[in-house]
């Protein structure tokens, strides 16, 4: 008997600024990022890249991931995306773009990745206030 369905594993997540894909269909991640050092607070993010790698498993799922403030109750920014893996030798790649998010308070937000409402990942997104010296009269 085959299998019908088999709940993906979660091959990787990170976060970076852009996501690109050359000629031949491989992609690039420029600018990984582990924490954001800002200058001020609030501030708001132009554009932050979730890049989620899926393999192992067979059907359509619903992938969803959600950038949760640090009092672990607000859902800061959120994005769905649907896909299919035919093969548990397949892999699927999703990328989430968050637009124009806005950080209201240092301190560590959490990114959520979960696939059909099961949390498969959570890891810090730690947003540090560096404040910028102040420049010399002349």
């Amino acid at each position: 008997m085959n299998p019908t369905r088999i709940l993906p594993d979660l091959q990787c997540s990170l976060v970076c600024e852009e996501v690109r894909q050359e000629a031949n269909g491989n992609l690039f991640l420029i600018g990984v990022i582990t924490l954001l050092r800002v200058p001020q607070i609030p501030i708001t993010a132009g554009r932050l890249c979730i890049f989620n790698r899926w393999t192992a498993g067979i059907g359509q799922f619903n992938e969803s991931v959600r950038l949760i403030a640090p009092d672990q109750t607000t859902v800061v920014s959120k994005a769905e995306l649907k896909f299919e893996l035919r093969d548990p030798a397949q892999a699927a790649t999703g990328v989430m773009v968050f637009g124009n998010v806005k950080f209201e308070t240092a301190g560590t937000y959490f990114i959520e990745v979960l696939v059909d409402d099961v949390m498969k990942l959570r890891y810090p997104l730690p947003v540090i206030h560096v404040p910028q010296p102040a420049q010399p009269s002349a």
